[in-house]
């Protein structure tokens, strides 16, 4: 199964546990439909290798995904605990965040025997390097700030690119180093707006008229709270954030009279589409690893990576925790600001 947002990568993951399932282990998979909403609700569909065919390339997650928390209804826990058994499962692996591996960690303490395999392209997990689908979006963001300077420069105006990172800037902090960046403002960091300024006014003094600042979604002024899209939560508590761009873009303008800004909320895009090929590979060791410790018997693991070694690390060790950026990279991307 697959629960929360999608990310470029699923559906290869899948296509590894399946394969050596069958193959190797001569089990019977079935895909959960829409996250923990389809355990709650008993809906499966069935995995076989016909299903596997085209699988590695293709993104989203033909599971289909929610944001469902289980823990949130009366009797959510147990009828997954109910369906489980009255379906015939004998173990479970749950490909998700913090979110939907928290939920795995519950379950697995009620008896439910899981695996997790991380999945976010926020790469915020702890206990592994890299999450599938992270590379990606970075690539995403990457060709998008290479298409921006061209305008940027062109109309000799400040472009601003917001991308996803809720509470990390992973994927904000290497894009912007590779795509070139002048300013990169990432949750970790809260910013001051008229630092931001300074960078911009140094890129003036050397004659260069044009900026571009990448911000993550997160990314907030000192001394006040993340920028929101709009009001509410998810049924795991968070709020939907957005903004920041325009935020900064407007702020940018009252301070410069000749400077005109424009905001690019990259959204989606990020997570749609084609895993590129590193996550193919990271998803299919993921997914082999995954159905390997099915078959030991260790539950209440995750799979990762480190280094170039897959590990396994305990659900309960991985959350309520968040990785976040490397200070010396950050460190590394401010030697070209302004």
């Amino acid at each position: 199964m697959s629960g929360g947002g999608d990310a470029p990568g699923i559906n290869a993951v899948l296509r590894a546990i399946v394969r050596k399932a069958i193959q190797d282990y001569g089990y019977e998979t079935v895909g959960i439909k829409d996250g923990w909403k389809g355990l709650v609700d008993g809906e499966f569909i069935p995995l076989d290798l016909k299903s596997l065919v085209g699988l590695l390339p293709k993104g989203g997650s033909i599971m289909g995904t929610s944001r469902t928390n289980p823990f949130k209804s009366k009797d959510g826990a147990e009828r997954i605990l109910r369906n489980v058994s009255e379906n015939g499962i004998e173990a479970v692996i749950a490909i998700g965040g913090e979110d939907t591996l928290g939920v795995a960690c519950k379950l697995c303490e009620m008896g439910l025997p899981v695996v997790g395999v991380p999945k976010t392209i926020d790469n915020d997990l702890v206990g592994t390097d890299y999450t599938f689908g992270f590379q990606t979006a970075v690539a995403i963001a990457c060709e998008a700030l290479d298409r921006l300077h061209t305008t940027a420069e062109s109309h000799h105006r400040v472009l601003i690119l917001e991308v996803m990172g809720r509470y990390t800037g992973w994927i904000a902090l290497e894009a912007g180093i590779a795509g070139g960046a002048d300013v990169i403002l990432i949750p970790e960091k809260p910013f001051d707006v008229e630092e931001v300024c300074e960078c911009i006014s140094k890129r003036q003094k050397r004659g260069r008229n044009f900026s571009i600042i990448v911000a993550a979604e997160g990314a907030k002024p000192k001394g006040s709270e993340e920028i929101v899209y709009s009001s509410g939560v998810d049924e795991f508590g968070h709020a939907r954030f957005g903004g920041v761009g325009y935020y900064i873009g407007k702020e940018i303008e009252k301070r410069f009279e000749n400077i005109e800004t424009r905001a690019v909320v990259l959204g989606h895009l990020q997570r749609g589409g084609s895993p590129n090929a590193f996550d193919r590979v990271l998803a299919t060791r993921f997914g082999i690893a995954a159905i390997d410790l099915v078959h030991e018997g260790s539950f209440g693991q995750m799979v990762g990576i480190q280094g170039n070694a897959m590990v396994c690390v305990p659900l309960k060790d991985v959350i309520g925790k968040r990785k976040t950026v490397d200070s010396k990279l950050y460190e590394i991307a401010a030697t070209f600001f302004g």
